[in-house]
């Protein structure tokens, strides 16, 4: 597989790691979108000071309105924290 290719394996296999522990495996419940962001992203917790960060998060990714997030919900934060890395990267 190319470097792509792999980079989108990963990010299926890292949602449906966390999707789905306390029911629907198909969305992220709020427990377990905090519980990816505490593993797979702490850096993002650490620069976060406020413990409603993660309700804030979850409201602004819940597009539909089902307090759960989904896989095309989750590539929206995926995408948008890669635009934000890219932005300060190359800003340097």
């Amino acid at each position: 597989m190319s470097q792509l290719e792999t980079a989108m394996a990963i990010l299926l296999k890292t949602f449906d790691k966390y999707a789905g522990a306390e029911g629907n495996k198909g969305t992220l419940s709020k427990a377990e979108l905090k519980t990816m962001i505490e593993k797979e992203l702490p850096s993002l917790l650490k620069a976060s000071k406020n413990p409603e960060d993660c309700d804030k998060l979850m409201k602004a990714l819940d597009h539909n309105g089902d307090s759960e997030v989904d896989f095309n919900e989750f590539v929206v934060l995926v995408s948008a924290l890669t635009c934000a890395c890219h932005n300060r990267c190359t800003k340097k």
